[in-house]
């Protein structure tokens, strides 16, 4: 089982639900790695609806390991796209040309559901109005707030910024505009003080 129950946390820490089929003309499921099993839960759930949805799916370290599952759900359309960063143009446009009863399920890392998001938010829909569900990995996109640099699949903290070098904080705090957990320098104060790296959750 892909599922992780995230301890409680401040307020802007985002929360996820479970994926559930939802009445609508089109549905656009986007997800990577362990997010495809959320994608076969809602297929069970509701078989008639893949026949209305375009999936776009992204193996990350899985690699083919769901993709022959995902075929034999008979979507209406399936992407398979080397990376979300690759294919944010596609996701644009499928979002400009969206109708209204467009329904939207984010699943996978933190990372695709946050950038995910930010793109469905840029496009007017409400962040209210999209169902979220994390499976798989619990790392991190983070924002050093010093450099404004990210860094990907953070599971350390503390961690070294990929841009400034600067060793941060993992703070719970997190910024929906930049789909990121926000970063500080741990030895700002006392420069070399820097306590030794620990696993996130463990």
């Amino acid at each position: 089982m892909s599922r992780f129950q995230f301890p409680k946390s401040i307020i802007s820490r985002p929360l996820y639900g479970v994926l559930k089929p939802r009445q609508g003309k089109f549905h656009l499921m986007i997800a990577d790695a362990e997010g495809a099993e959320a994608l076969f839960d809602v297929a069970l759930a509701d078989p008639e609806i893949m026949a209305k949805s375009h999936i776009m799916y992204f193996p990350k370290n899985t690699g083919q390991s769901y993709i022959g599952k995902l075929e034999e759900l008979g979507a209406a359309q399936l992407y398979i796209g080397p990376s979300y960063e690759a294919s944010v143009s596609r996701l644009r446009k499928i979002l400009n040309d969206a109708k209204v009863g467009l329904q939207i399920y984010l699943t996978g890392t933190e990372s695709l559901i946050g950038q995910g998001m930010q793109e469905v938010a840029a496009a007017g829909i409400p962040h209210t109005e999209v169902q979220t569900e994390h499976r798989g990995s619990v790392a991190r996109r983070m924002q050093c707030v010093h450099c404004k640099g990210i860094t990907e699949d953070v599971i350390y903290d503390p961690f070294v910024c990929s841009h400034c070098g600067l060793n941060l904080f993992v703070r719970d705090h997190y910024s929906r505009r930049h789909a990121a957990f926000q970063g500080v320098c741990v030895d700002a104060e006392n420069p070399g003080d820097i306590p030794d790296p620990v696993e996130l959750y463990s």
